[in-house]
């Protein structure tokens, strides 16, 4: 690829570090940005800013908020006894957009990956702990990737939670093995929800 200028090198480079944008996708946004108004492109920068600045972890599912306690969190329609735990923000939006859960949610911050150095102190585990005793949940539904880490990271939390009295239930797998949970369609992954099975069934499989 020609090198056009330094600048737009630098800035396609930049764009190109962001997940699923390759290089040539990079290049063509930011010709895009540059035809703009510096004021259209200041807006833009700025209300990433804004976002990088502003932007909180929820205090009790660690979901991203405006506030320290998110909307979902606050809402007293929520049943607070029943929390999903999912690998991050992006499946928190995956399964509210199949609007067949109408409980809580718990952001662990990723999944058990020895290979990756990731372990789980690294993840929020013990406030999940914590989030099932002090709200005496009576399920914890495991909404989490159809992969080796996903299944390793499930496991773990079931042994976790096995010395509380709190049902605790794997989606249903009409979710790709191997899949993961942004990439599934709303149907398949809200029949998952309602579809789920207590996790020690899938221990005798």
């Amino acid at each position: 690829m020609p090198n056009l200028s330094r600048w737009i090198d630098d800035a396609a480079d930049q764009v190109a570090t962001l997940p699923g944008i390759g290089k040539k996708t990079a290049l063509r946004l930011v010709l895009h940005l540059i035809r703009k108004s510096p004021e259209e492109v200041a807006k833009f920068a700025q209300s990433i800013l804004d976002a990088k600045t502003n932007i909180k972890s929820c205090q009790e599912c660690h979901q991203l908020s405006d506030d320290d306690i998110c909307e979902i969190c606050k809402n007293p329609t929520r049943n607070k006894t029943s929390i999903c735990v999912v690998q991050d923000i992006r499946d928190v939006l995956a399964v509210e957009n199949t609007g067949q859960f109408n409980g809580v949610y718990h952001v662990l911050g990723g999944l058990i990956s020895p290979m990756e150095g990731v372990s789980p102190s690294d993840l929020h585990v013990e406030s999940l702990i914590e989030r099932v005793e002090k709200n005496q949940a009576q399920e914890v539904i495991l909404a989490l990737n159809a992969t080796m880490e996903g299944e390793t990271t499930s496991f773990y939390l079931y042994r976790k939670l096995s010395p509380f009295s709190v049902k605790v239930s794997n989606i249903a797998r009409g979710v790709a093995v191997g899949g993961e949970l942004e990439y599934t369609d709303e149907v398949t992954l809200g029949r998952s929800i309602v579809h789920r099975t207590p996790y020690e069934m899938t221990l005798k499989r």
